[in-house]
């Protein structure tokens, strides 16, 4: 059976294994994904990795069409994906309406949990909101960084702390069990990603690539990907 290999962002995850099983039956074709950090997702493209199609952030697939690793043509939007805090189910979401809020949410919190403040859009973003409100180090050892937020959803969920905290992308959230949103960054702080696909350059199976990026980008699915987290 055919294989269509993915390189995708962690934020994708959900929407993707939501129209897999349409996919493989439409098309009779195998989807390898690997999900994770986008920065660790371009690293893998560029060491070489097979991949038919990407799944990035727009700023990141535009960068990768700039020198041929994308197809161009192919290259469309899914959607922007805020990126919000989340605590455990059973506890009460703290106010989160103004930067100020922010800061007393962090600070209360004896944990918390975000992706790699390296290579993820999110854990990036969050590091430099951390920054710009003088907690990075005075709160270093409450930090908790992940692989990726689905990894670190995944620790917030099973955190028996007291009062943990954690942030990513919408989507990784609503799609972790024993978690939810409390609240998008407030002003001042929030970061909205829009995530995009792109044919790669190399790609063995195009035409399923393309395929797949139909179903992920259809107008008829708007509303699924409303309910994952894309705004």
């Amino acid at each position: 059976m055919k294989v269509l290999r993915l390189l995708s962002g962690g934020a994708a995850h959900g929407l993707v294994e939501q129209v897999r099983p349409a996919f493989e039956a439409r098309t009779g074709c195998t989807l390898d994904g690997v999900f994770g950090a986008v920065g660790a997702m371009k690293a893998r493209l560029l060491s070489g990795e097979p991949a038919d199609l990407l799944v990035l952030s727009r700023a990141l697939i535009d960068e990768l069409a700039l020198v041929g690793h994308v197809v161009a043509a192919s290259i469309r939007d899914i959607g922007a994906v805020p990126t919000a805090v989340a605590v455990r189910t059973a506890d009460a979401p703290p106010a989160l309406e103004t930067a100020g809020d922010l800061r007393t949410a962090l600070r209360g919190a004896d944990e918390i949990h975000f992706p790699d403040p390296e290579l993820s859009t999110a854990g990036v973003h969050f590091a430099k909101v951390m920054r710009e409100l003088g907690l990075w180090e005075p709160l270093a050892d409450r930090l908790r960084p992940a692989p990726n937020g689905a990894t670190a959803m995944s620790a917030l969920a099973a955190s028996t702390s007291a009062r943990p905290i954690g942030c990513t992308q919408t989507t990784e959230i609503l799609s972790t069990p024993g978690i939810v949103v409390a609240a998008p960054l407030p002003p001042g702080c929030a970061l909205a990603t829009t995530y995009t696909c792109a044919v790669t350059g190399h790609a063995a199976a195009p035409h399923e690539a393309e395929a797949l990026i139909t179903m992920l980008t259809s107008d008829a699915d708007r509303s699924v990907r409303r309910a994952l987290g894309f705004a």
